[in-house]
């Protein structure tokens, strides 16, 4: 069998520092639980746009910046890029607003699963026989999480399938990750304005401006979206997405324990039984990578 090569770990760096800021986001949102989520999502959107210019014109990316508007081909893959992580992000705030922060959690353990097969089928990855074992250990605990919350599986699989095909296209998409998330927020510059006109209009009114507290919670989401959203795009030109997607685990358990012991969510039998098959999967996993680390590559 051919093994892959050991990762990067300037990516592996990155997708951690990510997927730990991710999991203290249902402490920032709920914090927010009095504003309409879709008016988080637009303030969230329009103040990312700044920050990532600001970040541009500090790096001195402007370059990138306009080479990547002035090609078509990429504009469009950033484009769809920018609207599936939209979804993800108004799925989330919905979830966790309304209290389904499990459900949420949920979502970010079958995620890694669509990232391995995304990665098998349309990059042509290939995994050695511990990892489909780790593979299938945590398909068989995520499996029995989804079974006993049929009734919020629409907000897992939507959170799923949105983050993996955001990763996917940004995998695909040559473009650093500073440029690609600009252009991604300019593309949904109009979408968060026409929310924010829609939410204005409605009987509730905008809730910026209302307090110093949810203001100040607003005027930051750019800078709370922006980095970890600047360090995954970072990890996924660098790292395997088999690899980037397995790892994610670090997300849902933290957001799963942030669940159970600060929203005081119950914690069901069948939880435990899932999180013994997924804590497995990950020591299978990281012992296949720490193995091949030690060894050199062979065909």
């Amino acid at each position: 069998m051919k093994h892959q090569s050991p990762p990067r770990s300037g990516g592996l760096a990155q997708a951690f520092g990510a997927y730990f800021i991710w999991c203290l986001f249902p402490l920032y949102f709920a914090a927010l639980h009095t504003v309409s989520p879709f008016e988080v999502v637009a303030w969230r959107l329009l103040f990312t746009l700044p920050f990532c210019l600001i970040m541009v014109a500090v790096l001195r990316q402007g370059g990138q910046l306009c080479a990547a508007l002035g090609n078509p081909r990429l504009l469009a893959a950033l484009a769809l890029s920018g609207v599936l992580i939209g979804t993800n992000w108004l799925v989330y705030v919905i979830a966790v607003m309304e209290g389904h922060v499990l459900a949420a959690s949920l979502g970010y353990y079958i995620n890694p699963l669509v990232n391995v097969l995304a990665g098998t089928i349309f990059l042509r990855e290939r995994l050695t026989r511990l990892q489909w074992i780790a593979v299938a250990l945590a398909a068989i605990g995520v499996a029995m999480l989804a079974w006993g919350a049929i009734d919020t599986l629409w907000i897992s699989m939507g959170l799923a399938l949105s983050f993996a095909g955001y990763g996917l296209v940004r995998k695909l998409t040559p473009v650093e990750s500073l440029p690609g998330l600009t252009v991604e927020t300019l593309v949904l510059l109009i979408p968060a304005l026409a929310l924010l006109g829609w939410q204005g209009s409605s009987a509730a009114g905008l809730a910026m401006g209302d307090s110093l507290a949810n203001s100040l919670l607003l005027a930051c989401a750019g800078i709370v979206t922006g980095i970890p959203l600047l360090l995954f795009a970072g990890a996924a030109r660098k790292l395997d997405f088999s690899l980037l997607g397995f790892i994610q685990f670090v997300t849902p358990t933290g957001v799963f324990l942030m669940g159970l012991f600060v929203f005081g969510e119950p914690l069901k039998p069948v939880q435990v039984v899932c999180f013994l098959f997924i804590w497995t999967a990950i020591a299978v996993f990281c012992w296949d990578l720490l193995s091949r680390r030690r060894r050199p590559a062979t065909n």
